[in-house]
């Protein structure tokens, strides 16, 4: 398994930087400022060996022309994807050798229509899931439909409790914030809550959560939970009749929480 460290840039972005004990180098993943992987770089003295993209957006995409002219790299991303530097295109089920690791790739479009995951199936799992799925949230809805999002949560849910998930903002606490909103009586929101807010007051990523976690706290995973669709049914002040509806109220829910 990977080695994942995450290098704050923006406001609230993680590029995930991944190594191995038996490799050198680095791989970046979402590389939105190159100023942080170089810094990075010169710190560990680690060269940097790959660039993984999951998605288009600037702030996953931006510092990738840099680093290609300081350092010749491969860059992999979706294949159909709109932006044009990625140099080994990915689609669904390919599987890529990153650092003596295996990584399956997934393709899960909703946030954006390219939108594409990276598993790591060995030891304690791995998933680098870009923009799609969050500590307690998921991606808004920019390109696709909450259909495929849906279905999206539902490949999410058929990897094993204990795949660690890499996620690439720093969003839990307003997405717990609005888990307790549409499960006030859950539990597991509040020591989640608890334990994340403890976190970044200590200027710690809350990152990364997992499957497991997900499971219990995260609304769009919770889709077919009854005290779900009772929410649902609530903020839309008509009858929910399926899991899909439940699914875009509540992510229309929270575009406007």
């Amino acid at each position: 398994m990977f080695t994942a460290t995450p290098l704050p840039a923006f406001t609230d972005n993680y590029i995930w930087m991944l190594t191995t004990e038996n490799s050198t180098g680095m791989v970046v993943v979402d590389p939105g400022d190159a100023d942080v992987v170089i810094q990075a770089i010169k710190t560990t003295r680690q060269p940097l060996a790959a660039i993984l993209l999951t998605h288009h957006h600037p702030d996953h995409t931006g510092g990738v022309k840099q680093l290609t002219d300081m350092y010749p790299i491969p860059v992999y991303g979706p294949a159909n994807s709109p932006f044009k530097d990625i140099s080994h295109p990915l689609t669904d089920q390919m599987e890529i050798n990153i650092l003596g690791e295996t990584l399956i790739v997934k393709e899960v479009p909703g946030h954006t229509l390219d939108h594409i995951c990276y598993f790591q199936p060995t030891g304690t799992p791995q998933l680098f899931c870009g923009d799609t799925l969050f500590l307690a949230g998921c991606g808004r809805l920019f390109e696709g439909s909450a259909a495929q999002m849906l279905d999206n949560m539902h490949y999410f849910t058929s990897l094993p409790e204990n795949t660690n998930i890499y996620c690439t903002h720093e969003y839990s606490l307003a997405n717990l914030a609005f888990a307790a909103a549409v499960e006030p009586n859950n539990h597991d929101i509040q020591q989640a809550t608890e334990k994340c807010r403890m976190l970044r007051a200590a200027n710690q990523p809350t990152l990364p959560s997992n499957i497991a976690q997900e499971l219990k706290i995260n609304p769009f995973m919770r889709s077919n939970n009854q005290q779900v669709q009772i929410a649902a049914q609530g903020y839309k002040k008509t009858s929910i009749n399926s899991e899909l509806d439940t699914f875009t109220a509540i992510r229309e829910w929270k575009n406007n929480f």
